[in-house]
């Protein structure tokens, strides 16, 4: 980026509600049902049909408002939002305008250094889905409506973001927002959480905001950060040669790594809102206000803390394990069966968030229950087992579902922590090494690891690791002397 500019980037997220029916008709909203099955006349818009609001999509949105510090307002209305669209059955879209019912809030976002910014949310409002077009091999367009009406929650930035670095954070920040109430999947790649990007810039110091261009189509978090590197680079060159920057909506392509234009910016205006004459204000008073409160969950930035402060982690560690909400459950289970905080924290994030990761499968899909884990960890602090034959239990446990207890037992596979048996390894090893022993003593420390090897060896890998280190010292010290 042309160090004379800086970019103004805001960010425009939709969130798909995890309601069971829509938002205005008891239609499910069930995700990959067959096309068309999940409609009746309200969200086809038949004629003389009449909506009702579901109440959890007051609940859900009023939840977000209270987590990212904004206003609730105590009235607010929906507007039409009318535009033609195949996928539009209505004509207009059921959405919130002049009075949305979430304002003026803000979330931090943690650089790698740790230093914080505060991003403003402008607003946060209900409205309604579209539905979607399928453009076939043969050149035809079909049209699902099954997501018509499944309720939807905007949540818009204030042009605080100066990078795609900080709009990755950000929108990192939602998604882990909205999945610990348990509002919405956060899955992109599904389009249950949709971003679209206003992006303008201006010379270093200027207050006035240059002209800006929306992207849309980003399906990932780092094509967000791409398209908006992209888009701040083209409008860099256009204004070095001395050329105007066109207000106007970009697709993104991630294939060509590159943006085109889809249509100029319409204005507010150009949708023709008006008040939603078919629905009454929505009222949220205070008693209803603090019933949702009391909901609220522990959000991720009090877990983290919580992990810090009550169980003694690092700051790393209490950042991967609050990642998410699962995530952090899964934690906090294991440590309900053991106290040792560290060595579960230093076993999810290195053994259960690989297999998570290399199989992708959310953690609550994983097959080591967190109470066996906890169990395991046990037997290694108390001896029953070293952290190597650990791993090979944890194996096993991976691929039946199945006590590390029985496990060590059927195998037999339990250490062994008898001075006097490991002593006796111990100089049967020495005797039969007595060229490396001549090596030690002549000051080639370095093969301490040899005989370390050599007695796990001799005991499957079972003797406890402590006591052989103990053992070996001091016989090999006696022999030096």
């Amino acid at each position: 980026m042309n160090e004379k500019y800086e970019a103004v980037i805001g960010l425009e997220v939709h969130a798909q509600l995890l309601t069971e029916s829509k938002a205005f008709c008891g239609c499910s909203t069930k995700f990959g049902n067959s096309p068309n099955s999940n409609v009746c006349p309200i969200c086809l818009g038949h004629p003389g049909v009449l909506p009702v609001l579901n109440k959890k999509v007051v609940e859900f949105t009023v939840l977000m408002g209270l987590a990212t510090n904004c206003t609730i307002n105590e009235k607010s209305i929906f507007a039409r939002k009318n535009y033609f669209y195949p996928d539009l059955p209505k004509g207009f879209q059921t959405s919130q305008y002049e009075e949305p019912i979430c304002e003026h809030g803000h979330i931090n976002i943690e650089f790698q250094d740790g230093t914080t910014k505060k991003i403003g949310i402008t607003r946060i409002h209900m409205e309604e889905d579209a539905g979607k077009l399928i453009h076939d091999q043969s050149y035809n367009s079909l049209i699902d409506v099954n997501r018509c009406g499944v309720p939807l929650m905007e949540i818009v930035s204030e042009p605080d973001i100066r990078s795609s670095t900080e709009a990755y954070l950000y929108l990192t920040k939602i998604k882990q927002i909205v999945q610990y109430l348990g509002i919405c999947d956060g899955n992109m790649e599904e389009g249950s959480l949709r971003c679209d990007a206003n992006v303008s810039v201006r010379l270093k110091g200027e207050k006035k905001f240059g002209t800006k261009t929306e992207i849309k189509n980003m399906n990932s978090f780092r094509n967000v950060e791409r398209a908006i590197n992209f888009e701040i680079d083209r409008q860099i060159e256009i204004l070095e040669d001395d050329g105007k920057i066109t207000q106007e909506t970009l697709l993104w392509d991630a294939d060509l790594n590159q943006a085109f234009s889809m249509r100029s910016k319409e204005e507010a205006h150009d949708y023709r809102y008006f008040p939603e004459p078919d629905l009454m204000p929505v009222i949220v008073n205070e008693d209803w206000k603090n019933e949702i409160s009391r909901k609220m969950p522990e959000l991720p930035d009090e877990r983290k803390d919580k992990l810090i402060l009550k169980y003694n982690l690092p700051k790393y560690d209490a950042e991967v394990l609050t990642q998410t909400k699962s995530i952090a459950d899964y934690f906090e289970k294991v440590i309900e069966t053991t106290d040792d905080y560290k060595s579960a924290s230093n076993w999810i994030m290195t053994d259960v968030l690989k297999v998570v990761n290399d199989e992708k499968i959310d953690i609550q899909d994983f097959s080591v229950q967190p109470e066996n884990l906890g169990e395991l960890l046990n037997l290694i602090k108390n001896g029953t087992i070293s952290g190597k034959i650990a791993k090979e239990v944890f194996q096993e446990m991976l691929k039946e579902n199945r006590t590390p207890s029985e496990i060590v037992k059927e195998k037999n596979l339990v250490q062994i922590s008898d001075s006097v048996e490991i002593e006796r390894i111990v100089e049967t090893v020495l005797t039969n090494n007595k060229s490396q022993v001549k090596q030690y003593i002549n000051g080639e420390e370095k093969v301490f690891g040899f005989f370390v090897g050599q007695v796990m060896k001799e005991t499957k890998g079972k003797a406890n690791p402590k006591t052989v280190n103990e053992l070996l010292r001091k016989k090999l010290e006696l022999l030096k002397s």
